[in-house]
């Protein structure tokens, strides 16, 4: 389906900078989602307070109290890892599960109030109306999906941390929202090319896309399971060994230790393995996407400085 972006019906700049601006938001709401995530906070926070909840805790009583419900709430967790917590300590923890729903909260205000304005205006075409309305959409499933995945690791006494399948329906609906916004910005910003332009390209790039968004939700999984401890070593899996070896030397082969994957060895080393060659393969198929860009004559400057960026991204990562 073609996208109506012309002359007659330009996107106004102010409108593209808001763009740009939800874009910049939503990549660090990702990383901030990370970081809870890596440092075992997100089931600090165990109460849902849309409103209420922008405040946290404002004296020692109420320190305490949410530190009691953390202990109950998550006592599995709590007990596993940190029995020996103090309350300065669970202070660092529920920081980062704060920070994660406030810096949501902040998203919406930052795409209300301007949405309202602008559509009063009416700088808003209705390619864009579209657009922004499946962003809308995206934005609701990410956060009630994140609910969900919080409370996968609550009043359970049988899971340490959150459902990682659950974790990555999270992360993969933020995936498709970043990407989805960052197309609507490209749209806003500049025309698409004329239909036929480096059709190839075209569909070859959104072959990579499909790689790249699997490989996120393995790692997705990777953190999920906490996968990555197994085999810490890199480029071999077990240390002087071979890659079917982090396999063969595992435990908890059933279908069932795909649910209960936490006692299991062999889907952690599993996930560990299709994440590490899925890497391999995206970063096999963007050099190839490099050099067929260089040597496409359709290409143009603006494609060319696209493939550096994504070079240089790939080859960092």
């Amino acid at each position: 389906m073609s996208t109506a972006v012309s002359e007659s019906n330009p996107v106004q700049k102010s409108v593209r900078i808001w763009l740009l601006a939800g874009l910049i938001m939503v990549f660090f709401q990702v990383v901030i989602g990370g970081v809870t995530r890596l440092t075992d906070s997100g089931l600090s926070i165990t109460e849902w307070a849309v409103i209420q909840g922008t405040i946290p805790p404002l004296n020692d009583e109420a320190w305490q109290q949410a530190f009691d419900q953390y202990k109950e709430a998550a006592r599995k967790q709590y007990e596993s890892l940190h029995a020996d917590m103090t309350l300065s300590e669970f202070k660092v923890i529920f920081f980062w599960e704060y920070f994660h729903r406030l810096w949501a909260r902040l998203m919406g205000l930052v795409f209300l109030f301007p949405f309202l304005y602008f559509w009063s205006r009416k700088w808003l075409p209705r390619w864009l109306m579209r657009r922004l309305g499946v962003v809308i959409l995206l934005a609701v499933l990410a956060a009630a999906f994140g609910m969900i995945m919080v409370a996968s690791g609550l009043n359970d006494d049988s899971r340490t941390w959150v459902s990682a399948y659950k974790l990555i329906i999270h992360l993969g609906i933020a995936t498709a929202l970043f990407g989805y916004l960052f197309w609507t910005w490209l749209l806003a910003s500049q025309p698409p090319p004329e239909d036929g332009a480096a059709a190839g390209l075209r569909r070859f790039g959104w072959g990579l896309a499909a790689v790249l968004i699997v490989q996120i939700l393995f790692g997705g999984l990777m953190a999920g399971m906490r996968a990555g401890l197994l085999h810490p070593y890199f480029p071999f899996f077990v240390e002087g060994g071979r890659l079917l070896d982090a396999l063969s030397s595992t435990s908890g082969l059933g279908f069932d230790h795909f649910i209960d994957y936490e006692p299991s060895t062999f889907v952690k080393a599993l996930v560990q393995v299709l994440h590490r060659a899925t890497a391999y393969l995206l970063a096999g198929l963007v050099v190839w996407f490099f050099i067929r860009i260089r040597r496409s004559a359709d290409r143009s400057s603006r494609l060319l400085a696209g493939s550096w960026w994504l070079f240089g991204a790939v080859a960092l990562q």
